[in-house]
């Protein structure tokens, strides 16, 4: 077995008395200060992860963008330089093989920012799709990068203590291919994984440490907490934002997800198309629902769905959402009962508990 690794910032999850834990073969922090005060802090002021467990791989050469088109079911052909977007990336059956961000530096060169558990697995994925395409070099550059992701309605305000590059012109989904941030060169994006308005901040490892201290004082009069895994997973889960693994996986894909419009038919060939295609006109089996629980429990992860008696599905997230104050959860079921307003059962320690099925996102930030 493997021994767990270390990320960059290890001495600041001491440092700052994170509770650690293993996570895609990495030592990080489940949480600091404590889950649902980071999770408000991220609501409210600002939160902090180390996420340098992400992968980063490099897509150079002039059929870099033909290689990415045929690799991710999303469209990148109208993309512009700067510029973010998200894609799952499918086998040939229309499971999921991860979902990933694609970064835009030119037409020949791009990123891929792939999740922490899959960067082997992604690798080679894509090296067997590369090969076909002999003017394209994949590089995996994951252990040339630590990763900063500060989150919250204060973050942009703490950032700019220490950049002279005007945030204001970095928009949602958009990205500056080198700032200098508290006197460390960085990629900086603007994306998020919480709901909230947030930055990623990619930086050589040995700088890791200093960035992350500076982030920490400019944010102190601001609220600006270190945050961790428990606090991300539940600020992703009420923005209804998929976890690989549990929303999505090798046997979900994205049509079956919600995210169909991740997914482009117009674009020309990509792995998984003619399954999702298929899929599309024959009838998808199963759909992505959220609910809430109208009975006292809290869904877990694999809990039965049943209805009338009948085992409808499985609840892949579930738990309570602070923001909303209510027991929620994401789950697969039959098509049938996919609409908003649905009765179902939750099956907890062998008792059905009454819920009905909401309308997603949970939440979402109010546009300033």
């Amino acid at each position: 077995m493997t021994e767990a690794r270390k990320t960059p910032l290890y001495g600041c999850h001491e440092k700052y008395g994170g509770k650690i834990v293993e996570f895609a073969g990495w030592l990080v922090s489940v949480q600091f200060g404590g889950i649902l005060d980071e999770h408000r802090a991220v609501r409210e002021a600002a939160g902090m992860f180390d996420v340098s467990y992400m992968g980063e791989f490099f897509v150079t050469g002039e059929d870099s963008l033909a290689f990415i088109q045929k690799a991710v079911t999303n469209d990148m052909d109208n993309m512009v330089d700067g510029q973010v977007r998200y894609s799952p990336m499918c086998n040939h059956e229309g499971g999921t093989v991860d979902d990933l961000m694609v970064y835009r530096f030119s037409s020949d060169r791009y990123m891929l920012v792939v999740n922490g558990a899959n960067v082997e697995k992604d690798f080679a994925w894509l090296s067997r799709i590369a090969s076909e395409f002999p003017r394209a070099t994949l590089t995996n550059a994951s252990d040339d990068w630590a990763e900063i992701a500060l989150q919250g309605p204060a973050s942009a305000t703490i950032l700019q203590k220490l950049t002279q590059t005007d945030l204001k012109g970095i928009r949602y989904y958009y990205f500056v291919p080198r700032a200098e941030v508290a006197g460390v060169d960085c990629i900086l994006s603007r994306t998020g994984y919480t709901g909230e308005d947030g930055f990623e901040l990619y930086c050589a490892p040995g700088d890791a440490v200093a960035l992350w201290d500076a982030l920490m004082e400019a944010g102190q009069d601001e609220g600006l907490v270190p945050a961790g895994l428990g606090a991300r997973d539940t600020l992703r889960f009420e923005a209804c934002m998929p976890l690989y693994g549990q929303e999505l996986s090798e046997n979900t894909g994205p049509l079956e997800a919600g995210l169909g419009r991740f997914v482009s038919f117009t674009k020309g060939e990509f792995v998984g198309r003619d399954a999702l295609l298929r899929m599309k006109e024959q009838g998808i089996p199963k759909k992505l629902v959220g609910f809430e629980m109208l009975e006292r429990g809290i869904p877990r992860t694999h809990y039965t769905i049943v209805r009338d008696g009948t085992t409808i599905g499985e609840v892949t997230t579930g738990s309570f959402a602070p923001t909303i104050g209510k027991n929620l959860g994401m789950g697969y079921v039959t098509p049938d009962t996919d609409s908003v307003g649905a009765d179902i059962g939750i099956m907890i320690r062998g008792k059905q508990l009454l819920a009905r099925t909401v309308k997603m996102p949970f939440y979402k930030r109010r546009a300033k």
